[in-house]
């Protein structure tokens, strides 16, 4: 049997495709669900064509949004009991279908690292998508990088997306380069499908703006220059920025929500994934702080400007992505020359899908 464990809405959109390719070939799989994000599940898993979660680790009724640090502890507990209580179970549902255990884990969240000690705990061989990611600094992204090398000292199979993901991974065994992130397979099935518009209304031109991590909106002078910068250029091309219940949370304490005109500088509510790709794709720029979203503008050849100190991703960097390092004036000029890189479709044959879903069948 193979359990995905996953906790989070980008976890179940990359790790979709995935499971979807195991699926099409015959092979037992489920989804065994951590509750980081509980209010989006239902909507996200009738737009991925995913099932339930076969198994909660954390008590279904009561899981809330993991949304503050302080409510991680709390999270973690849930979590240690539920595993170590249903431990027996959970060993016999993996070895249900007569096959070799196998738990699937993905990215650099808490659940990726909780997740892949849950699969050693029951003795499943730990495969670990979207490994080798690093940024070089244990701090920016944080927890995020933590994570990721914690995960490494874990997993027995790192799907690396590329030569250089491999390379930060020198030493290790079980190394498998997928040929990209399986976010490109995401894309393309999100695209793909007919999708009832949204009653979002849109500038006949427009940028895209998703700012949400940890480290920038935790800092009030660092998110306020952002979004001032923002402002200034939405002038002449309005920017929609997309934001999560965390992030209007943090406009409201901070008392920022006033930058926000209505006519330049439009606030709107965070949109369903299928929903999401067709604005993202429609967009004359990116604004984000987002490690995805910057893959999938890498992708798609929209000009974008990662807004963080460092990145683990290199994909689109020296072509159509531009890294601020969290420098507002780097931030401006990118939105002053935005049509400097401008790339194009970068559409190719690329399955990494189908080569984790190789892999996995070689482990059971």
């Amino acid at each position: 049997m193979i359990a995905f464990i996953v906790g989070t809405t980008a976890e179940l959109i990359k790790i979709a495709p995935v499971y979807h390719e195991l699926g099409s070939r015959g092979r037992s799989a489920e989804i065994w669900y951590t509750g980081q994000h509980v209010n989006e599940l239902p909507g996200v898993l009738a737009d991925l064509h995913l099932p339930e979660p076969a198994v909660w680790l954390v008590p279904e009724e009561g899981a809330t949004n993991l949304a503050r640090t302080a409510q991680v502890p709390g999270w973690v507990l849930r979590l240690a009991r539920t595993v170590l209580s249903r431990r027996g179970e959970l060993r016999a549902r993996l070895r249900a279908d007569g096959g070799a255990p196998v738990v699937l884990v993905h990215g650099d969240t808490f659940t990726t690292l909780f997740g892949a000690v849950i699969g050693r705990v029951l003795g499943a061989r730990v495969g670990h998508v979207e490994a080798g990611l690093r940024s070089g600094h244990l701090l920016h992204p944080f927890p995020e990088e933590i994570n990721r090398k914690l995960t490494a000292r874990l997993a027995h199979v790192h799907f690396a997306p590329g030569e250089v993901e491999a390379k930060n991974l020198a030493g290790r065994r079980g190394v498998v380069v997928t040929g990209g992130n399986t976010v490109i397979d995401a894309v393309r099935a999100a695209l793909a499908e007919d999708v009832v518009g949204t009653s979002l209304q849109l500038p006949e031109r427009y940028g895209l703006a998703t700012l949400h991590r940890f480290e920038l909106v935790r800092d009030r002078d660092a998110y306020a220059a952002a979004l001032a910068v923002l402002r200034e250029h939405a002038s002449r091309v309005p920017i929609v920025y997309f934001a999560g219940e965390s992030e209007k949370a943090r406009l409201i304490e901070y008392g920022l929500t006033e930058v926000f005109d209505g006519e330049h500088l439009l606030l709107r509510d965070k949109l369903r994934y299928v929903e999401f790709l067709p604005v993202l794709s429609g967009a004359e720029f990116v604004v984000t702080d987002s490690g995805g979203v910057q893959e999938e503008c890498a992708h798609l050849g929209i000009p974008c400007a990662v807004h963080r100190l460092k990145t683990e991703r290199h994909q689109g960097l020296g072509a159509n992505v531009v890294l601020t390092e969290m420098d507002r004036a780097r931030l401006a000029a990118f939105l002053e020359h935005v049509e400097d890189y401008r790339t194009g479709d970068t559409s190719d044959s690329a399955r990494p899908s189908a080569v984790v879903a190789d892999t996995v069948e070689s482990m059971i």
